[in-house]
């Protein structure tokens, strides 16, 4: 299945809005048989990415700033989590502003990672 998923996530552009279907994970009582919990995340492709893991990126927000760059709220979804893709629309954002919503999704987790750490630190 992952396989499949990650050869249709290939034929993708980055700012393509898309449908992902996938199983999260889940915590309950021993009385509870079904620990399956379906999920639907929606948003703009940007990419698959991670080291270790890899996880469908999906924009869901994004805040234009005046230098060109964007604050972006995301879902990153695990690949191998993934149960179905849906292309909802090609090209929802020219490549153009996809790139920079990715180049500031890149940008923005080394800042928030070096802000998170000097606002615990103190």
């Amino acid at each position: 299945m992952k396989k499949a998923i990650l050869k249709q996530l290939q034929t993708l552009e980055p700012g393509c809005l898309i449908r992902v279907e996938w199983y999260d994970a889940s915590i309950g009582k021993s009385r509870r048989s079904n620990i399956d919990v379906p999920a639907l995340s929606y948003g703009l492709f940007l990419g698959v990415l991670g080291e270790m893991n890899k996880h469908i990126v999906l924009l869901q927000n994004s805040f234009k700033f005046m230098n060109g760059m964007y604050d972006v709220d995301y879902t990153a979804v695990p690949l191998d989590w993934s149960i179905k893709v849906t292309l909802i629309k090609n090209a929802e954002v020219s490549k153009e502003i996809a790139q920079h919503l990715l180049d500031s999704f890149l940008a923005g987790r080394s800042r928030t990672l070096k802000r998170r750490i000097r606002n615990h630190g103190s």
